[in-house]
């Protein structure tokens, strides 16, 4: 992904999600965006161009031993 759409990307899931603290960073090229919220990583960013239209997937990461740190069944 290029920086500015690194940058637009961190915005909306700002905005979409009402966090400061999201913050997205670039890889190597051709490798997906990694997502953190303060200093966890959280999950993936990847940009896909198919046919001409671009999609980008957030893929969010959850531990089975974080539920159990947190409280989750």
């Amino acid at each position: 992904m290029q920086n500015s759409e690194v940058i637009a990307v961190q915005n909306y899931l700002r905005k979409l999600f009402g966090g400061d603290r999201i913050r997205l960073k670039a890889g190597r090229p051709g490798h997906p965006v990694e997502v953190y919220v303060g200093d966890e990583f959280v999950g993936t960013v990847y940009r896909d161009d198919e046919d001409g239209e671009v999609t980008y997937t957030l893929t969010l990461t959850v531990l089975a031993s974080d539920l159990d740190q947190r409280g989750g069944d």
